[in-house]
């Protein structure tokens, strides 16, 4: 599977953004999509995950109520929604894949970089 991550950007606290993760290859055996980030100088979080087949969703506690993950499968692309934007959501945001019967995510794209300004 192969995964493009887009949509980063400079936003002001407070304003949105919309990323995109497309998905290309085999995705028929995709479990789900996740999307994590990771703040200069610290490790790689989880942010969002969600279900290909049944749109089960997952969120780290510091964005629910601000960031919406959902997808089109037709379109192989699942996006984030991230609204009311703080400053310490700043990160390189990177999207991944989890292979139907793994525990962990095995593909991964490049990142997009979300910066907030305060």
């Amino acid at each position: 599977v192969q995964l493009q991550a887009s949509g980063g950007g400079l936003v002001q606290a407070g304003g949105s953004l919309r990323l995109s993760c497309a998905a290309s290859g085999r995705t028929a055996s995709t479990y789900g999509i996740g999307w994590f980030r990771q703040a200069p100088g610290k490790e790689r979080l989880f942010v969002a995950s969600i279900t290909w087949r049944g749109g089960k969703t997952d969120y780290t506690d510091s964005v629910k109520g601000r960031f919406t993950i959902s997808r089109v499968n037709a379109e192989n692309t699942v996006y984030l929604q991230m609204n009311s934007l703080k400053h310490e959501d700043t990160a390189v945001y990177y999207c991944a894949a989890r292979t139907i019967g793994w525990t962990s995510y095995d593909f991964w794209g490049q990142g997009t970089l979300v910066t907030v300004s305060s």
